[in-house]
């Protein structure tokens, strides 16, 4: 095992380590410090939320007809500021934003676009539950529309910040999934786990199972099977945050889905800056992303807010949930390039 994964090595010596081993140049190793900063910034608020009157709602709706909750123009607000003086970003893409927030110019043309949803599952935080922020990395190449309506196989790095009883860091580079934990003493993200490879199967599925009546064929049938247990012994968890059920689902195996449905026939979750990212942490941690029809990182997004039909995790979950659709034993060929 190299020094970078060395227990409770802080994510900048990690970074720094990993920067030096490939000769590079350490733009990359900034940006992904300066994600991490806004997220010490909102595991601090969190904690302060309910003091400072943080909780509940704004009274406006976003860009996708949503209402905003006080924390997520708090938590977006913390990112485009963080990013604005950052010399490397040419744009920031945010789920509050209806259009890109270009901070480059002639004078600075930047580097990178960065794609957040800034706080995933913020009404969880109403009943003191956990909530997340989901981050994707793109560079640029051409104009910024460009580079962010890329598919998610040209991501140079993606993750989470998951906000709960330890906040916790976990990104990849594309060269495997580490994870660390935000050690409030020092105030640095330490490294808790290197390499981090989810089970080829799990025994958990995770779904809004409220949404089942509205739910097309494919979905509700691979549900009827695991809950009649036809595919082995399931438990069902759902948190309302993605970020805190993918979490449980990279530990532990199993699947998450969230289907289209009458409602949503385009499905619910956005392909850039939730779906792309959080497809790419699992697939390098051994398991794989769909939507019942296709690999989600090969889909070529038409919008920056583009919504899809989303499953990830466990490769045996995701076949079986894939033969639901008719699309038999093709994830794991795609999942493991």
């Amino acid at each position: 095992m190299n020094n970078a994964c060395e227990k409770n090595t802080t994510l900048d010596r990690f970074l720094s380590q990993c920067q030096r081993r490939h000769e590079a140049t350490g733009e990359l190793t900034r940006v992904i410090n300066q994600v991490a900063l806004v997220g010490k910034i909102i595991s601090g608020s969190i904690r302060r939320a309910a003091l400072e009157g943080r909780l509940g709602l704004t009274g406006k709706e976003n860009v996708q007809g949503e209402e905003v909750k006080k924390l997520d123009k708090i938590g977006n607000d913390l990112f485009v500021q963080s990013f604005e003086y950052v010399d490397l970003i040419a744009a920031l893409v945010s789920e509050e934003l209806e259009r890109p927030l270009i901070l480059s110019s002639p004078d600075r043309p930047g580097k990178y676009v960065v794609l957040i949803d800034p706080v995933d599952g913020s009404s969880n935080l109403d009943v003191n539950g956990v909530i997340g922020s989901i981050f994707s990395i793109q560079s640029l190449r051409g104009t910024v529309e460009e580079s962010i309506l890329r598919p998610g196989t040209e991501q140079v790095a993606a993750g989470y910040i998951m906000y709960g009883p330890a906040s916790q860091f976990v990104f990849t580079t594309g060269e495997g999934v580490h994870r660390f934990v935000l050690d409030e003493e020092i105030g640095e993200f330490v490294l808790d786990r290197c390499g981090l490879r989810m089970p080829g199967r799990g025994a958990t599925f995770c779904c809004n199972i409220g949404n089942y009546g509205r739910w097309t064929g494919p979905p509700r049938a691979y549900v009827d099977a695991l809950i009649a247990g036809r595919q082995g012994s399931y438990s069902l968890r759902y948190t309302g945050a993605l970020v805190a059920d993918l979490h449980q689902i990279l530990q532990r195996g199993g699947i998450y889905l969230y289907p289209e449905d009458e409602k949503r026939p385009e499905g619910k979750l956005r392909l850039l800056y939730e779906c792309a990212p959080v497809a790419m942490l699992v697939e390098q941690a051994g398991g794989g992303a769909t939507t019942g029809k296709r690999r989600v990182l090969e889909i070529e997004p038409a919008g920056i807010h583009q919504r899809i039909p989303f499953a990830v995790g466990s490769l045996a979950e995701i076949r079986a949930y894939e033969k639901a659709y008719g699309r038999i034993n093709e994830i794991g060929k795609e999942g493991t390039k």
